[in-house]
């Protein structure tokens, strides 16, 4: 519910949604999901760490966040570059890159089944031991998830996140460590790409600036960097102050 009136939850996306994309998924397609604070908008706690603040956000917005979150909160804020008030504490900053389809020989895997809520818990162990983001118990109401089996064992996944019109994220991309180096990922990424290009949207993912690695492989499937940008947590005030926090620099 938003609990304050006169001013639009999250306000207008201006320029290309994939310069905003939880704002551009959360007033569009997964619109069903978003908690609200006057402009304020995310994903719920057990769904998805994505906040979407308006282009321009002001103290107000920042105080709408804070008692969201609650007090002394650590709230994810990937995604964001601009600045964060100065009674806030930056805990986490990495470096990203956004990185979008442009000729991925997307093609479905014969090996690849559809996970659905029953193989959440088996997921998440996976996520466990390959941490390559966050999936939590309710991320697989997003979209469509993939997975690749070993006598019966997930070792491998991939599937959708972040939905801003026209573009569905790819995420949760991983391998169990000793069936890397197969080629499972690479499989269930075009796999994954195939299902939203079927849907006439573009797929597009995210990942570290540092994951050489990773970049070098999205890159040789067919992605090309987009954009830089950066996942970032900070620290929510223990008390509100009731008034306009000065800005410092998220870094």
């Amino acid at each position: 519910m938003n609990v304050r009136t006169g001013r639009t939850a999250g306000g207008p996306v201006r320029g290309h949604v994939l310069d905003h994309p939880a704002l551009a998924s959360l007033t569009g397609p997964h619109a069903r999901f978003a908690e609200r604070r006057g402009r304020v908008l995310r994903y719920p706690v057990d769904v998805s760490p994505w906040t979407a603040l308006p282009e321009e956000p002001d103290a107000r917005d920042w105080a709408d966040l804070a008692a969201l979150a609650g007090p002394g909160a650590e709230v994810p804020l990937p995604g964001f570059v601009g600045r964060v008030p100065a009674d806030w504490e930056i805990t986490f900053r990495v470096e990203g890159v956004q990185l979008v389809d442009d000729g991925l020989a997307a093609a479905p895997d014969p090996e690849a089944v559809r996970l659905g809520p029953a193989d959440v818990p088996e997921m998440l162990g996976l996520i466990a031991r390959t941490e390559p983001g966050p999936f939590l118990p309710r991320t697989i109401e997003l979209g469509t998830y993939l997975g690749i089996r070993r006598q019966g064992a997930l070792v491998a996944m991939a599937g959708e996140r972040l939905h801003p019109p026209g573009y569905t994220e790819i995420s949760a991309v991983c391998t169990d460590p000793a069936f890397r180096g197969r080629g499972l990922a690479s499989r269930l990424v075009l796999a994954v790409a195939h299902g939203i290009r079927a849907r006439g949207e573009t797929p597009f993912l995210h990942t570290g600036a540092r994951n050489t690695n990773a970049v070098r492989l999205y890159e040789s499937l067919g992605f090309r960097l987009r954009r830089r940008t950066a996942f970032l947590a900070a620290r929510a005030p223990q008390e509100a102050d009731g008034g306009a926090a000065a800005a410092a620099p998220a870094a």
